[in-house]
């Protein structure tokens, strides 16, 4: 295929939870876990959540605080009335901020180059309104084309009316875009069913069996975008 656009995901792609803010939350409701702990912990619990029954049985922000619990429980740490309390905290500056804050060193090089080669960039994420708001605030926001918040559009991934409204919105093709995602039966079963071609970021290695292309984190996506050329 010739790829002229990228669509993006936004969390586990882009942008990851800020864990040295929750670890410091925690510890301040007495309940006390790293940072290194719950990032370890992170790529687990979004595996437990990438179940297709569970996906089609909820929304994004009924799973959001789901996935915190399992973040806690693959890190050691039961959940208790300190957890909740922490997690509701967390969930009062994540409403306004978006607890989504950390950009890896590999990200704002890739994206450089991404742009630097010519491809259209676009976020297409489920997410609480406040994407934009984010991205401009962390620098992002200047290295993308369009940011499509499921909040704001009124409708969420994998459903691909969602791809086609981001496809319209981009006056992009489906055969020449590329979905980049973290989650199976969110990102690459939307994409697919919307006639994009999928590529799963899978950083722990969780799905070697996976019918799709797969890079750990976006560093080789230029490498991998530039072989279907």
């Amino acid at each position: 295929m010739h790829v002229e656009t990228i669509f993006l995901d936004a969390g586990g792609v882009l942008v990851w939870p800020n864990w040295t803010r929750v670890s410091e939350v925690l510890r301040a409701h007495d309940v006390a876990v790293t940072p290194e702990r719950l990032a370890a912990a992170d790529p687990l619990a979004r595996f437990d959540l990438d179940r297709a029954e569970l996906i089609a049985a909820s929304t994004d922000q009924r799973r959001g605080w789901t996935y915190f619990d399992l973040v806690l429980a693959h890190a050691g740490v039961a959940v208790s009335e300190q957890t909740a309390a922490a997690l509701d905290d967390l969930q009062e500056y994540h409403r306004e901020n978006n607890l989504w804050e950390t950009v890896p060193e590999f990200v704002v090089p890739a994206l450089e180059q991404l742009r630097k080669e010519g491809y259209q960039l676009i976020v297409v994420s489920n997410a609480n309104g406040t994407v934009q708001r984010a991205f401009t605030r962390l620098g992002l926001a200047p290295l993308v084309d369009e940011i499509l918040d499921s909040a704001v559009e009124g409708i969420e991934k994998p459903d691909p009316k969602f791809f086609e409204l981001a496809l319209a919105r981009a006056d992009a093709r489906p055969e020449h875009t590329v979905h980049v995602g973290d989650m199976y039966h969110i990102d690459v079963t939307g994409a697919r069913a919307a006639g994009l071609t999928p590529i799963l970021v899978d950083e722990a290695d969780l799905r070697p069996g996976a019918d799709c292309a797969r890079i750990r984190t976006i560093a080789s996506l230029p490498e991998v975008v530039a072989a279907r050329q």
